[in-house]
C-alpha cells in the first residue's frame, strides 16, 4: 500500500490516467484540489476505488449519488468535525470490519451495514471518546439516509459480482497478446525473408 503522499503528477502516474481525467473525477466528486506532494494514500486510495468501479462497469452518475450519500451520513455522524480538510477520504485505505465501512468512502459507521442500522449515539468529534448525540432528529436523519444508501449499495454490488467473470476472462484472453500472436502466426520458412509490412 502507498505510504507517502504525491504530487498530482506521481498521482496520475499511478492510476494510469490522464490528467485531465483525473481533474474531471476531482470536480465531479467534490475533491480538493491540492498544491505539491500533498496528496495522501487515502486520497489516491479513494481515485483507485472509483477507476476499479468504472472498470467494473458501474456508472458515473451512480457513483456520484451514492459519494453525496455517504457524505451527508458522515455529516450526520459528525465525522466532518476532525479538523481535517481531507475528512470524507480520511478512511480509505483502512482495512478491518469491511461489512462496517461505507463503499466508498470506507468509513466505518460502528455497525454492520447490511443491517440498515446505525450506531446513532455515536459522535465522531471527538476520536478518544465517542459522545452522545443531543439531538433525536440527528438520529432520524441518519436513518433515512440509511434509507436510501442501502439499496444503491446492495445493487452495485451484484453488478460487481456479474461483471467480475467478464473482467477475469478478458484477462485470461488478453494477458499475453504477443504469446498469442505468436501461436496463431506460422513460423516463416527458412531462406525466405518478411515482405514489407509483415510484423
Amino acid at each position: 500500500m502507498l505510504t507517502k503522499s504525491m504530487t498530482f503528477a506521481e498521482v496520475c502516474s499511478r492510476l494510469n490516467r490522464s490528467p485531465v481525467y483525473v481533474r474531471g473525477l476531482q470536480r465531479r466528486f467534490a475533491l480538493p484540489i491540492l498544491e505539491g506532494a500533498a496528496y495522501s494514500a487515502s486520497y489516491v486510495a479513494f481515485l483507485e476505488g472509483i477507476i476499479h468501479l468504472r472498470v467494473l462497469g458501474i456508472q458515473e452518475d451512480t457513483l456520484t449519488h451514492i459519494w453525496n450519500l455517504e457524505r451527508k451520513l458522515m455529516q450526520l455522524l459528525h465525522a466532518d468535525s476532525t479538523g481535517s480538510a481531507t475528512w470524507f477520504l480520511d478512511a480509505c485505505g483502512s482495512a478491518g470490519k469491511r461489512d462496517h465501512r461505507l463503499l466508498l468512502s470506507n468509513f466505518d459507521i460502528g455497525t454492520f451495514l447490511p443491517s440498515g442500522a446505525v450506531q446513532l449515539g455515536l459522535n465522531f468529534s471527538d476520536t478518544d471518546k465517542l459522545e452522545l448525540f443531543t439531538k433525536a432528529e440527528m438520529g432520524e436523519d441518519a436513518i433515512l439516509v440509511v434509507r436510501q444508501y442501502l439499496p444503491l449499495h446492495q445493487q452495485i454490488l451484484r453488478d460487481v459480482r456479474l461483471e467480475v467473470p467478464v473482467i477475469r476472462a478478458a484477462i485470461r484472453r488478453y494477458r499475453s497478446p504477443q504469446r498469442i500472436m505468436s501461436k496463431r502466426t506460422p513460423a516463416k520458412p527458412r531462406g525466405t525473408s518478411l515482405v514489407s509490412g509483415e510484423i
